[in-house]
C-alpha cells in the first residue's frame, strides 16, 4: 500500500493555501509567520519604510559567545598541579585528576 502525504501551508491571516514561512525580529525576539504571497507583500510594504533607515545586523553577533575551556588557570588562581603537589606535601588527600575541592583550594590560597 502506497502513500502520499501531502504538506499544505496556509496563510495565518486569511488561510489561503500555498503559503511560506517568513520570519522577522523586533526588540530581540524572533517570530515566524505563514504568508501568501499577498500578505508577504503587504508586510513588506508596511514595513518598508523602516527597513529603508534601518541598519542591517548581522546575526553573527546575536548568539552568545561561547565558554573556552581553556587549561590555563583563572585569573588570580594557581595551576592545579601546582595546588595538587602543595596539598600532598601538607598532608591533603587529593586525586591526580578532575576537581580539587574547595576546602583544599581554600588553604592553598590562604597558604600563599
Amino acid at each position: 500500500m502506497a502513500k502520499t502525504i501531502i504538506e499544505q501551508i496556509t496563510d495565518d491571516i486569511d488561510g489561503s493555501a500555498n503559503a511560506k514561512t517568513v520570519t522577522f525580529s523586533l526588540e530581540g525576539s524572533d517570530y515566524s509567520i505563514d504568508l501568501s504571497t499577498k500578505n508577504r507583500n503587504a508586510l513588506e510594504k508596511a514595513l518598508k519604510p523602516y527597513v529603508d533607515h534601518a541598519n542591517q545586523q548581522s546575526r553573527r553577533g546575536t548568539r552568545a559567545p561561547r565558554r573556552s575551556r581553556s587549561t590555563a588557570p583563572a585569573k588570580g588562581r594557581a595551576d592545579l598541579g601546582v595546588v595538587r603537589e602543595w596539598a600532598r606535601a601538607n598532608g591533603h588527600t587529593v586525586s591526580d585528576r578532575g576537581r580539587v575541592s574547595g576546602v583544599i583550594q581554600a588553604a592553598f590560597d590562604a597558604a600563599h
